[in-house]
């Protein structure tokens, strides 16, 4: 009987600790099926000095739209740089600012000062990210700079272009880094909870943004030269599973 209850006892531990670090894994686990929250409202992506981009011109006149594009020796659109002074350099038309302009609004202004130019009656302007991005570091499967390809990509799309979170990266307390006008800006994001995530003013990335994920305890303990498994959740479930398997045995002989 005394066996018995020993073995439900360590069996309870055992669950209890399971428990515990799904708690730590698990994202929006307050989330509520059926229950609108606030999301933060979308941001658009404002053009900065250095960002990468490719402009292109389309009229009904496709050799009056050539003059205004600049193509590369392969044949494809080159990239336009903003400068410091967040203008860009345009064939015919010269300097055009664009730095704190969105990518629609910064199409409008070239497509105005074409109309003005009266030379394209009919301009159509687009304009790609080319090599703007943002960096993942830490304890995600594949960190690196990853591209933008469009505008509203939120950070757990940044997080899932990484390859997601390792199972020991700290998802309470993920750290993202922003600059801004020559000021850099932390933030702190959990997102094991839904308003922290949702409220938060890196819901979406921004072009350069730096996202860290921290390694947990564990893992930061056994990187060390004195690290010890004797802290993480395998080694109490494999000493608790020894324990079961002394009782057995003992009881066996005795």
């Amino acid at each position: 009987m005394k066996l018995k209850k020993t073995i439900i006892m360590m069996c309870m531990i055992l669950m209890a600790m399971t428990s515990c670090t799904t708690k730590k894994i698990t994202y929006l686990q307050d989330i509520q099926p059926n229950v609108t929250m606030f999301v933060q409202e979308p941001q658009y992506i404002k053009f900065e000095p250095g960002d990468q981009i490719r402009i292109i011109v389309h009229s009904r006149d496709t050799e009056v739209a050539k003059v205004f594009n600049l193509i590369g020796g392969s044949g494809e659109h080159s990239q336009y740089i903003v400068d410091d002074q967040g203008y860009v350099e345009m064939p015919v038309l010269g300097r055009i600012k664009i730095s704190g302009l969105t990518r629609e609004e910064a199409a409008l202004a070239i497509k105005y000062r074409l109309l003005e130019s009266r030379m394209v009656k009919d301009p159509i302007v687009t304009i790609d990210y080319s090599g703007m991005g943002y960096t993942v570091l830490g304890e995600v499967k594949s960190p690196g700079r990853k591209n933008i390809d469009r505008d509203q990509i939120t950070l757990l799309e940044a997080i899932g272009s990484a390859g997601d979170l390792t199972i020991d990266g700290v998802r309470d307390n993920i750290l993202v880094l922003r600059t801004l006008d020559g000021q850099q800006t932390p933030y702190r994001v959990n997102l094991l909870d839904t308003k922290s995530l949702y409220s938060s003013p890196a819901y979406y990335v921004q072009q350069n943004d730096v996202i860290y994920v921290e390694p947990n305890a564990k893992k930061a303990t056994s990187s060390t030269a004195t690290g010890s498994s004797i802290l993480t959740p395998g080694f109490w479930m494999s000493t608790v599973s020894a324990a079961i398997s002394l009782i057995m045995i003992f009881t066996k002989i005795f």
